[in-house]
């Protein structure tokens, strides 16, 4: 799917991604290997995906959007409820019985937060906002997901500005890690 425009064009791109991982995730017997390669790649999409909205995204709500720091405030709970299944999903293998049940968790909670992201936050924002500002959070939102982090780390600050300060390092390094082992590359 190509990235670019506005930043609800991109979002909502990174949530038909994910929810195609989930697809073929769901479409592989329990305990193939592969749905471990995919459940690694999806969590690579999230985490990148939850840390540029948590610089860029959620700060913008709580600026331009009536009542945006309650809607951002339970944005990020949502994030910090995935990104802890994510780590718990971490250390298993696809044969693992928890795995399993964790995979089907995560795909719950993550569609939940699409569905209210979608449905509500974004039609607020786009209300809110001028066409070149959601341009420009777009742009933000790229340069942060490059930067971003890897794999979840649920005891980061998950708000500005220690969130941008902390993330590119952590970014780095976990993008070593996965060169290293391979993480997130199908088989």
């Amino acid at each position: 799917m190509g990235h670019g425009g506005n930043v609800i064009q991109e979002l909502t791109t990174d949530h038909r991604e994910v929810e195609e991982i989930f697809g073929r995730i769901a479409m592989l017997p329990p305990g193939s290997g592969n749905r471990k390669n995919l459940a690694d790649q999806a969590t690579i999409e999230l985490v990148r995906h939850s840390v540029a909205e948590e610089e860029y995204l959620y700060p913008a709500v709580r600026e331009h959007v009536t009542g945006g720091d309650a809607i951002a405030d339970k944005e990020i709970e949502d994030h910090s409820k995935a990104e802890q299944i994510m780590k718990d999903m971490e250390g298993l293998q696809a044969d693992d019985p928890q795995f399993d049940t964790l995979m089907a968790q995560l795909m719950s909670e993550i569609r939940a937060h699409v569905m209210d992201e979608e449905q509500n936050l974004f039609p607020k924002l786009e209300a809110a906002c001028s066409a070149d500002a959601l341009m420009d959070l777009g742009d933000k939102v790229r340069r942060a997901k490059k930067m971003a982090p890897t794999r979840p780390h649920p005891s980061a600050p998950d708000t500005p500005p220690a969130n941008k300060l902390l993330a590119p390092g952590a970014g780095l390094v976990d993008r070593m890690r996965d060169a290293l082992s391979g993480r997130g590359k199908e088989s």
